[in-house]
C-alpha cells in the first residue's frame, strides 16, 4: 500500500503541515504561561482561547489551500470534503498547557481515505518537532535536523513505558491490565500526551499504552512512529483508524508490541 497519494505527495503534504505548525506555534507561545480563562467541555476536560484560535487559524489556511479537503479537529468537529482529511489537535495536552508544563504540542495529520499518510508533532515550548510519512521520520530541535529511530527494544522486562495513569481509567479491567503490565517493565511513568510518541520515535522510551483517546490524539502520530521503525495499533493489534476504540499501543519493535498486547488482553 502506497503512502504517497497520486495528487498530493507526502513531501508536499509535510511541507504544508510544517507551514501549519509555523502558524500555530506563535499563537500557543503567546498564551503559554500567561493569564488564561480556562473553560470546561461537556466531558470536563479543559479548553482555552489558545485551542480555539489555533484551530480556527489552521482551518482557514487549509480551506484556502485545499478547499475540497475534509477537516477533523478537536474543537470544531468535522467538515466534510474529498477523500483527503486533515486531522488537527491544536493543543494536545491542554492540562499541561494551563499548568505551565512545556510538554504540550500541536498535532497535524493528513488521511487519504482510511490511511494516515503524514503526521507532525510540534512542541512549541521545547522547540522540538517530529514529522513522518510512515517511511521516514525527521526530528528537528531548531539546532539540528536528523532522522528519528526507535530503540528496537524487544523485551517487556527491559522496556521503558509511558502509560495512561490509573485514576484516568473508567474500566477496572483496563486499569488492572495496565497496572500489571507496568509491574513487568523496567520503568513505568504516566504518559505525557503527544510528547511521549516523539520520545518513542527518537528511542528514549520503548512502549506507550493509552486509552480514552480520540482520532485527533492518535492518528497524526501513526506515520511518525512507523516512519521511525516502530509499531502502533489498538489493543487488539489492529491498525488505528477513525473508528478505533481509543485504546492505543505503540512499541519500538513488533515482538514488544505483541508481548504488550498479549499482556493487556488477559482481561
Amino acid at each position: 500500500m502506497t503512502r504517497n497519494p497520486d495528487d498530493l505527495q507526502s513531501k508536499q503534504a509535510l511541507a504544508f503541515a510544517q507551514l501549519l505548525a509555523d502558524i500555530a506555534r506563535p499563537i500557543a507561545l503567546r498564551y503559554f504561561r500567561a493569564p488564561l480563562d480556562i473553560m470546561c467541555k461537556a466531558d470536563r476536560s479543559p479548553v482555552t482561547a489558545a485551542d480555539h484560535e489555533i484551530e480556527s487559524a489552521l482551518r482557514q489556511v487549509i480551506h484556502q489551500r485545499y478547499p475540497h479537503h475534509a477537516i477533523i479537529g478537536e474543537e470544531y468537529g468535522k467538515v466534510r470534503g474529498s477523500n483527503y482529511s486533515w486531522i488537527l489537535d491544536p493543543i494536545d495536552g491542554t492540562k499541561s498547557f494551563v499548568m505551565g508544563n512545556p510538554l504540550f504540542g500541536t498535532l497535524i495529520g493528513l488521511m487519504h481515505e482510511d490511511e494516515t499518510v503524514i503526521g507532525l508533532i510540534d512542541v512549541p515550548a521545547m522547540g522540538e518537532q517530529w514529522a513522518g510519512d510512515g517511511q521516514f521520520t525527521r526530528f528537528n530541535n531548531r539546532l539540528n535536523v536528523c532522522s528519528a529511530t526507535v530503540s528496537g527494544c524487544h523485551l517487556i522486562e527491559r522496556a521503558r513505558l509511558y502509560a495512561t495513569p490509573s485514576p484516568h481509567f473508567t474500566c477496572p479491567d483496563e486499569r488492572n491490565a495496565v497496572d500489571t503490565l507496568s509491574r513487568h517493565v523496567a520503568i513505568a511513568h504516566p504518559t505525557c500526551d503527544c510528547y511521549a510518541y516523539g520520545l518513542l520515535a527518537s528511542g528514549y522510551c520503548d512502549l506507550i499504552v493509552e486509552t480514552g483517546l480520540q482520532p485527533y490524539d492518535y492518528l497524526p502520530v501513526v506515520p511518525i512512529v512507523e516512519g521511525a521503525g516502530g509499531w502502533i495499533t489498538d489493543w487488539k493489534g489492529r491498525q488505528p483508524g477513525l473508528n478505533s476504540d481509543g485504546r492505543i499501543v505503540a512499541a519500538a519493535s513488533k515482538p514488544l508490541l505483541d508481548a504488550a498486547i498479549d499482556s493487556l488482553m488477559r482481561l
